[in-house]
């Protein structure tokens, strides 16, 4: 029956949202629930991450034990980061193949809380920060666009879950309700969060990996962007990631209708800040 994947950053509440579901539909239905996660398989994450190898490994059996779990009376929940869009995408022909339905659950957080629920877990539990910042800069966000990303019910960290609306598009295949937030203001939605959150962190990645073989004086290129960030000097992720947190205070603050135009304020703001 239905598969659930979660997705989102290191340390963004995942695992309690899987177990919330899980207790959802234990309650409500008659169905078995069978969690799928990253624990069960008993791996250390920091050697695992850091292994293109090992992670490509851990995917395939990740996978492997959904596929073995997918039948026509129990429910699968997929607890893991599922942050590469080709290997969601994996994952919805092996449900198609099932001829069963599917939905994602997105724990969108901002890395700055996720680093930090990350750094308050025992040692034993925690991502390196080496580790943590390579996986944010790698994540693929879902895309509602994508079939394979869709139905896609987007969570902030203070949401109660839609579980009515989850349990409907699994069992009764009708389209989910506009993703549910907290936020009052218009702009201030799940979807203009998500847009902030995804433009800025892809511009991020885009002065990471540039600067491996820029020097100062080039002249970066960044997604959505006409304009360019100015490489007056090395930039590390720290400075970067501060004035990230800058940047979208600033525009929670005072939202712009016009998404496609986030890109060009970032970099503005960027060559504004480093210069």
């Amino acid at each position: 029956m239905p598969l659930i994947v979660m997705c989102g950053y290191p340390c963004s509440g995942k695992t309690r949202r899987a177990e919330e579901l899980k207790v959802y539909f234990e309650q409500n239905t008659e169905r078995k629930v069978h969690i799928v996660g990253d624990g069960a398989l008993g791996f250390e994450k920091n050697s695992v991450y850091a292994d293109s190898q090992k992670e490509k490994n851990v995917r395939a059996a990740l996978k492997a034990e959904v596929e073995r779990k997918v039948n026509k009376d129990d429910i699968v929940i997929l607890d893991s980061l599922n942050y590469i869009k080709g290997y969601r995408y994996e994952l919805f022909c092996l449900i198609k193949h099932a001829q069963t339905p599917h939905c994602l659950v997105y724990c969108l957080t901002s890395d700055e809380q996720s680093s930090s629920w990350n750094t308050s877990r025992d040692a034993a539990e925690q991502y390196t920060q080496d580790i943590f910042d390579a996986l944010v800069l790698r994540y693929e966000a879902p895309d509602s666009r994508n079939r394979w990303d869709s139905p896609l019910f987007t969570i902030l960290k203070d949401d109660t879950l839609s579980f009515e609306a989850i349990s409907d598009v699994l069992f009764k295949r009708k389209a989910p309700p506009p993703n549910q937030s907290t936020q009052s203001q218009p702009l201030s939605s799940t979807n203009f969060l998500y847009e902030l959150d995804k433009i800025t962190q892809d511009v991020l990645m885009a002065i990471f990996n540039a600067q491996k073989t820029s020097v100062p004086g080039d002249l970066i290129s960044v997604p959505g962007a006409t304009e360019k960030i100015e490489l007056t000097r090395s930039i590390n992720m720290a400075e970067l990631r501060k004035l990230r947190r800058q940047f979208i205070s600033y525009t929670k603050m005072h939202p712009t209708e016009n998404t496609g135009q986030i890109s060009n304020m970032f970099v503005q703001y960027l060559n504004k800040s480093l210069h």
